[in-house]
């Protein structure tokens, strides 16, 4: 066997290397539109256990692995997961998405947290990313993931969800001394748990700042970029060759910005072309993406065509396939199969028959 043979797909496209193909998975590949995700939920309806569960947490990550066989298989977790360590606890209601009480709005608050010790506080992270590389071998490359630090700021911040974001944004504008400490607070505790991850087997590593398109340039200049490049400096000082992914939902006004903050690879959402994001980004920035979830609700050709479509944008490497966020809930899951199937019968050699033919 040789080098390249025993490094998996998608690891070899994060690493530069020209493919035959894109390589595939989905964010939420893992999760409720799944029957036996559902299943298991009915079951174990705590999501907190389900993903604090080693057990719990290995099985759902690999449901997608056994029925799709993706290229990528991510750990089955949350953003939230390391914040109790760190002092902020929460809890997540179903259908009412997390929740931290109290949020954290004072600096008595902020100077009580404490750094993060993830064997202790985090102790499943290792046992879960552990048994799924031993699960995939090199058939798939294992990832983890984080949130990067505007977007816990907000959760912990606003206390829940948010439509508009004004607590954490009156804190931005009114006592923006006290928010820079605690964002510079988690993105220490955040590039610990990155380097943890890879320490316990993870092979890449996504940074989700999921509310950063929520801010202005100006602002996201300000309160998310020196941040999440605070992340990736001192993940890559110790773990250089690791690489580092960076979604953001609705980053079309952001997005040669998110090229600044050190990451590997850009996963782009639908809101902007891949052609598009390929020129704003530059030729030696990768990217992941960026396939409208919606079009896994219509059908099979539509799902073929923008597959297509995105592949032929994106180009010949430097691309991994995926969506443009989250596989949505109710999403049919013989159309998730598919979307897999088409990936994975691409041939970038083969233009003429692989990617402007509907029935090759």
């Amino acid at each position: 066997m040789t080098g390249q043979d025993q490094t998996p797909y998608l690891l070899r496209a994060a690493q530069g290397e020209v493919l035959d193909r894109p390589p595939v998975w989905m964010m939420r590949q893992a999760g409720r539109y799944m029957k036996v995700y559902r299943d298991l939920r009915e079951k174990h309806p705590s999501f907190r256990e389900r993903s604090e569960n080693p057990d719990l947490a290995i099985e759902i990550s690999l449901q997608p692995w056994r029925a799709f066989r993706p290229d990528g298989v991510i750990m089955f977790s949350d953003i939230l997961t390391p914040l109790p360590g760190m002092g902020i606890p929460f809890d997540i209601v179903e259908s009412k998405g997390p929740i931290i009480t109290p949020p954290v709005r004072t600096q008595a608050q902020i100077d009580q947290m404490q750094p993060l010790e993830p064997d202790e506080s985090l102790p499943f992270i290792r046992k879960i990313l552990t048994t799924l590389r031993q699960e995939v071998g090199n058939e798939a490359t294992v990832l983890g993931f984080v949130g990067a630090p505007w977007t816990l700021a907000a959760y912990a911040v606003e206390g829940k969800s948010s439509k508009n974001y004004a607590v954490i944004k009156g804190m931005a504008f009114s006592e923006p001394a006290m928010l820079h400490q605690l964002l510079s607070q988690l993105a220490d505790g955040i590039a610990t748990y990155v380097r943890y991850q890879i320490d316990c087997g993870a092979q890449i590593v996504q940074l989700f700042d999921s509310w950063a398109g929520q801010l202005s340039p100006v602002d996201y200049r300000t309160f998310a970029l020196p941040y999440q490049q605070q992340v990736v400096r001192q993940v890559k000082a110790t773990h250089p060759d690791t690489p580092l992914i960076l979604y953001i939902s609705g980053s079309a006004g952001v997005l040669e910005l998110m090229g600044e903050s050190g990451v590997d690879i850009v996963s782009v959402d639908w809101t902007v072309d891949m052609a598009d994001a390929r020129r704003r980004l530059g030729p030696d920035m990768k990217v992941q993406g960026n396939v409208d979830p919606g079009v896994l609700f219509g059908s099979k050709e539509i799902i073929r065509d923008r597959i297509l479509d995105t592949v032929r944008k994106a180009g010949r490497s430097g691309h991994i396939l995926n969506l443009g966020h989250g596989i949505l809930p109710g999403t049919p899951e013989d159309n998730a199969a598919h979307f897999f199937a088409t990936a994975k019968q691409l041939d970038h050699a083969r233009p003429s028959t692989r990617l402007t033919s509907r029935h090759s």
